[in-house]
């Protein structure tokens, strides 16, 4: 990576520390902890192992809510942007759907779920589904009429022209897709764990907000939290560079 790209990000993210630092000593806060005290706490949590405990916890219910969204949405997408029945039938109910807040199924799936792992991972399917849904059909839509015309003038099988024409020019829209549904799924699974579970980064920064005000954790939950976000959407660009989407992208 050229140093251009990085010490911008790495002098705005100095500078935040050194106001946050100044500021809890200016102002002699007793709760609000400073960016020193953060980390100890942080490697309070390595130590003893529970921060990797919570953050597998986490990453698992993320995992399996975004890997069942992901085999239901990339087929649905598909047939709504291919068919237009599909999409006239199923498109107005997804539109109802796709704006609830995820946090808003909450009691619901406690009703339906319980507490344990059921529940997470039914949200972050809700919260994943709608967005790849979305974006796979409107990718399919976006597909150059003329293309899927010449291929059909040409005889190409119907089989042959979703493997080879249609799934290629869609698949950058789905990458899209992808990061924003997972960016959403890592949302809620925090919100979901510090209402109903005991493990999860969630929970580790609601107990200790309860369990004797621990602020210098619930700040190092808080900044994980971003890091394995920032660390997840990293990874979902890497999908970007893959040769059958190289077409789509500029740069």
């Amino acid at each position: 990576m050229k140093l251009s790209k990085v010490w911008p990000p790495l002098a705005v993210l100095t500078a935040v520390v050194a106001v946050w630092w100044c500021a809890v000593l200016a102002t002699d806060s007793l709760i609000f902890p400073t960016p020193a005290q953060v980390v100890s706490g942080a490697m309070e949590l390595v130590e003893d192992g529970t921060l990797w405990e919570h953050i597998s916890a986490s990453l698992g219910r993320v995992g399996a809510g975004f890997g069942l969204a992901l085999l239901v949405a990339i087929p649905v997408g598909l047939w709504m942007g291919r068919v237009d029945g599909a999409f006239v039938t199923l498109n107005p109910i997804i539109q109802i759907l796709r704006p609830i807040s995820p946090i808003a199924w909450i009691p619901v799936a406690i009703l339906w779920f319980g507490v344990g792992n059921a529940s997470p991972v039914f949200l972050i399917f809700i919260a994943s589904v709608f967005p790849m849904i979305v974006q796979t059909a409107a990718g399919v839509h976006t597909i150059e009429k003329r293309y899927l015309r010449a291929a059909e003038n040409f005889g190409v099988p119907r089989s042959k022209l979703f493997r080879q024409v249609i799934v290629p020019a869609v698949l950058p829209e789905m990458i899209v897709g992808m990061r924003i549904a997972l960016g959403v799924a890592w949302l809620v699974v925090v919100a979901a764990e510090m209402i109903a579970l005991r493990s999860g980064l969630g929970y580790l920064i609601i107990d200790s907000r309860n369990a004797g005000n621990r602020y210098d954790l619930v700040i190092a939950g808080m900044i994980i939290i971003g890091l394995i976000g920032l660390a997840l959407d990293g990874l979902m660009r890497l999908l970007e560079h893959l040769k059958i989407v190289r077409w789509r992208y500029g740069r």
